[in-house]
C-alpha cells in the first residue's frame, strides 16, 4: 500500500504521538526546522545591533544559551524571540533609549514573570482565557505574521515569488528541507544584489570574545525608565502569546510533552534574568516561533539545541561580523519564512467547532489581536462573560 504524507496542518499530527518522552532527536529535520523563526528573529537583533548600538556578543551569546537550554529542558521546539513591544519601541526610538534602559527592561521582566509563574499568579489570569479566547489570539498573531511577511516580501518581489513557490514544492518533500533551499536561495540573493558581501564574507577570520557583565553600566533611574515605559507594556502580550497561546499550540501539537502556564512563566523569567546581567536582550517564548520550527521540519527540543549552538559559536568567534552578516539576508526571503509560520499558527484553529457564539468571538479576539494582544484578552473575556450571562445575544430567537 502507498504510503500517504503527514498532514503537518492536523490540530493533532499522527506525529505527536509517536515521540518518545524526554527523547531529542539531532536529524536533518531538526537542523532545518531549526532556522524556522529566523523572520521574527533577524529583524529585530540587527535592530538592536545597528540602531541602538548594543554589542552582538551578548545579544547572540545569551540568546543561544537560553535556545539551548529550552530546548534540553521542554523536550519540544518552544522557542526562544526577543519581546517584540520592548523590542520595537526600544529600536524605533533610536538613540533615545540606551543600552542600560534595555538591561533594565530585561531584569524588571525577568523579575515579573518569576514571581508570577512561582507565586501561581499567572493561573489567574489564563483561567479567564477560554478556548475562543485562545483560538482567537493564535487566528490573530498567525495573521499578523503572514501579513508582517507579505510586507516583507514586497520588498524584493521578484525574490519572494521565487521563495514561494520554492517552498511550497518542497514542504512535504523529505529528501530537501524547504528550509535548506530557501536560506540556500536567500544567500545566493544576498551575494548577487551585494557583490561587495562576497569579499567580506572570505576576509572574515574567528576572533574569540566573551560576555561582560552589563549591570556595570546601568542606573536606578534607566532600570525605572526600562520599567516603566519597555516592560509594562510588554506583559499584556507575554500573556496571550508566550504563555496562554505558547501553552495552548504545545499541548496541541505534542500532548505526550505538556506544559503549563507556571512553567512558562518561570522559564521566561529565569531566561531574562540570566540573560540581562551579561548584555542579551528581553526574550520570552513566543508561539508564532514554534509554528515556524514545527512548519519547517522541528519535532524536538533537538532543533532549539543546534540553533542556539550555532548563535554561541557565531557570538564566541565572530561577533563583531554577525551582526553585518544577519542584517545582509534578504527581507523577502525572511518575509516567505514569516509567512510560512503565521499560516501554521492559523490552522491551529480548525478545532473551535460549528457554535455561533464561539466562532464569533475567536474572530473579533482575532481581530483585536492583529491590533494589540492585550486589548484581545480583554475584549474576548469580557464578550465571553456577557454571551455566558446572557447580556448579549448573537442571533435573535426564531419567532413561530
Amino acid at each position: 500500500m502507498a504510503q500517504t504524507a503527514e498532514d503537518p496542518d492536523s490540530p493533532s499530527p499522527s506525529w505527536a504521538h509517536r515521540r518518545r518522552p524526554g527523547k531529542n532527536r539531532y536529524d536533518l529535520a531538526e537542523l532545518a526546522g531549526a532556522f524556522g523563526d529566523l523572520g521574527t528573529l533577524i529583524p529585530f537583533v540587527v535592530g538592536y545591533i545597528t540602531v541602538m548600538k548594543i554589542d552582538a556578543l551578548g545579544i547572540f551569546f545569551m540568546f543561544g544559551i537560553c535556545a539551548i537550554v529550552a530546548g534540553w529542558y521542554y523536550k519540544t521546539p518552544i522557542p526562544v524571540q526577543p519581546m517584540k513591544a520592548i523590542g520595537g519601541a526600544a529600536i524605533a526610538a533610536g538613540g533615545a533609549i540606551s543600552p542600560g534602559v534595555v538591561c533594565g527592561a530585561g531584569l524588571f521582566t525577568g523579575v515579573f514573570w518569576l514571581v508570577a509563574g512561582a507565586t501561581g499568579t499567572v493561573n489567574v489570569v489564563t483561567a479567564l482565557a477560554t478556548k475562543p479566547v485562545v483560538r482567537g489570539i493564535l487566528l490573530g498573531l498567525g495573521l499578523s505574521f503572514m501579513t508582517q511577511g507579505i510586507v516583507m516580501m514586497r520588498t524584493t518581489p521578484w525574490l519572494a515569488a521565487a521563495g514561494l513557490g520554492l517552498t511550497y514544492v518542497l514542504l512535504t518533500h523529505r529528501k530537501i528541507p524547504a528550509m535548506f533551499a530557501l536560506l540556500l536561495v536567500g544567500t545566493a540573493a544576498a551575494l548577487w544584489m551585494q557583490p561587495s558581501l562576497g569579499a567580506f564574507v572570505l576576509s572574515l577570520r574567528p576572533a574569540f570574545r566573551v560576555p561582560h557583565v552589563a549591570l556595570s553600566g546601568m542606573t536606578w533611574q534607566q532600570f525605572l525608565e526600562g520599567s516603566m515605559v519597555l516592560a509594562l507594556p510588554q506583559i499584556p502580550l507575554t500573556i496571550g502569546n508566550a504563555v496562554i497561546a505558547m501553552r495552548e499550540e504545545n499541548n496541541l501539537l505534542f500532548p505526550d510533552r505538556p506544559v503549563t502556564a507556571r512553567m512558562l512563566a518561570v522559564s521566561q523569567g529565569l531566561i531574562n534574568l540570566a540573560a540581562a546581567p551579561l548584555g542579551g536582550i528581553p526574550m520570552c517564548h513566543g508561539s508564532g516561533g514554534m509554528a515556524g520550527h514545527v512548519r519547517f521540519g522541528a519535532r524536538t527540543g533537538g532543533s532549539l539545541v543546534i540553533f542556539g549552538s550555532i548563535l554561541v559559536i557565531l557570538a564566541l568567534f565572530f561577533s563583531r561580523s554577525a551582526g553585518i552578516l544577519f542584517g545582509a539576508f534578504p527581507k523577502a526571503i525572511l518575509g516567505v519564512i514569516l509567512f510560512f509560520a503565521g499560516g501554521e499558527l492559523a490552522v491551529t484553529v480548525r478545532d473551535i467547532g460549528s457554535k455561533r457564539d464561539d466562532v464569533y468571538v475567536m474572530v473579533v479576539v482575532a481581530a483585536f489581536a492583529m491590533w494589540n494582544m492585550g486589548a484581545a484578552f480583554l475584549a474576548g473575556v469580557l464578550l465571553c462573560q456577557a454571551l455566558q450571562r446572557g447580556w448579549v445575544r448573537l442571533s435573535l430567537p426564531l419567532s413561530r
